[in-house]
């Protein structure tokens, strides 16, 4: 059975694309962006990845 690991990712407006390519390069995958729950005008993105 696979297992994965998970990461929650805060999200800068301006960057957004060079912090999920970065997080990309390193084997996880988007799963879902969604409104902070603290700030809704922040975003966090929601990872994933195997496990080895």
């Amino acid at each position: 059975m696979q297992k994965w690991e998970y990461a929650t990712v805060p999200l800068l407006v301006h960057v957004t694309k060079a912090i999920l390519d970065q997080w990309g390069q390193d084997g996880w995958e988007l799963v879902q962006v969604v409104p902070s729950p603290t700030n809704p005008d922040n975003l966090v993105a929601y990872m994933k990845r195997p496990i080895a």
